[in-house]
């Protein structure tokens, strides 16, 4: 008699946690405040939304896999060569690409302690060895990064600013980290909060990207652009880079209605200004708000704040005491942070309410 139990997937892939996305709904709430995704503020560019809805009688055609056009409005956009950009099923499609392409068995991927998430699981599912270092305050140390890089490391991720600390480095690390790092590393710079930043002494990546073969920088659509349902992201990378992915990825992996909403996006008079502008005031704002109530709130440069409650108890109170009033937001154990909730800068009624719900909270909450 048979003593199999069926197919069996390669041991790693057991070991990875699957990725839970925002909660969007509150049982017995029929208003509700989702601030658990980092969306953008306003929503999707008007532009945009008209472009998907004229697409809906060509939905039965099969998309450009290439996605010439919207490489073209990319590169007009950012100044830079859409031969040298790549598209994705959201930026989350290109990691897992990079992971699986230079990644494999008995090789490192190395991330920081808090960095996103989808870097353990694309270099587990790759059959990496993750490495997890450790940071300074809740930033990334390149020191740290460095010290850990051994002839087995292939891939380092970065999130600048990273999610969901909020924590940045500037253009002079990241260049500290690019010569330190061996050819044959890759080093990958995801900036999908990079249009937030205001900060004179940033970098997305673009320039580091240009100045070597071996970094990567990725963005993505679904935060200042509002397209997160739509899922599309794309990559700048080094021409070799370029040609591996091409390689790899599904042929047709970017849907014609999102690379049509995208070109609009990207067209939409003011839209990333106006976003910037709204997100750099509110998330002063309520930072000052919280922070007034006794709350300590982590440095931030996307559109997000890491909020402390100190111990994770206060945290899951919290957390309860916002659901009950329809606010969602983040809850940061995932991110060995429980102690911790991660708000999403929404619109100035949405922060007013935040700043509102956890002022009766700590009111009826000890301190110390």
């Amino acid at each position: 008699m048979s003593t199999a139990m069926g197919p069996r997937p390669r041991p790693e892939i057991l070991t990875i946690a699957p990725y839970i996305g925002g909660e969007s709904h509150v049982p017995g709430v029929n208003r509700v405040l989702k601030l658990s995704s980092n969306e953008g503020a306003f929503g999707a560019p008007p532009g945009a939304q008209a472009a998907y809805i004229r697409l809906a009688s060509e939905i039965f055609r099969y998309p450009d896999g290439a996605a010439s056009d919207l490489r073209a409005a990319i590169g007009a956009r950012f100044g830079l060569d859409p031969a040298r950009i790549v598209c994705g099923n959201g930026s989350d499609d290109l990691i897992y690409q990079l992971a699986l392409s230079y990644g494999g068995a008995g090789t490192e991927l190395i991330m920081t302690r808090h960095g996103f998430s989808m870097y353990h699981i694309a270099g587990r599912y790759a059959g990496m060895r993750v490495i997890k270092v450790p940071e300074r305050n809740l930033t990334a140390d390149v020191d740290a990064i460095l010290a850990a890089v051994s002839p087995a490391t292939r891939l380092v991720c970065l999130a600048n600013p990273n999610n969901p600390t909020g924590s940045l480095l500037t253009a002079r690390e990241i260049a500290r980290l690019r010569a330190g790092l061996p050819a044959e590393v890759l080093l990958l710079l995801d900036a999908a909060y990079a249009e937030y930043v205001t900060r004179a002494d940033y970098e997305p990546g673009a320039a580091f990207v240009d100045a070597g073969d071996n970094v990567v920088m990725t963005r993505t659509f679904s935060k200042i652009f509002g397209l997160g349902g739509l899922r599309l992201g794309w990559a700048y990378a080094p021409p070799a880079v370029i040609d591996v992915m091409n390689r790899v990825r599904n042929p047709f992996n970017t849907n014609a209605a999102a690379q049509a909403a995208a070109i609009a996006a990207l067209a939409e008079p003011g839209w990333v200004e106006k976003s910037r502008a709204h997100n750099t005031l509110w998330r002063q704002r309520l930072g000052d708000a919280l922070r007034a109530l006794g709350i300590t709130i982590w440095p931030s440069e996307g559109n997000f704040l890491l909020a402390d409650f100190a111990t994770p108890e206060r945290a899951t109170a919290a957390n309860a005491h916002l659901r009950e009033r329809g606010i969602i937001v983040r809850p940061m154990g995932g991110y060995d942070l429980p102690h911790c909730l991660r708000i999403t800068i929404g619109t100035a009624e949405e922060c007013e309410l935040v700043a509102a719900a956890l002022s009766d909270f700590m009111a009826g909450t000890p301190h110390g």
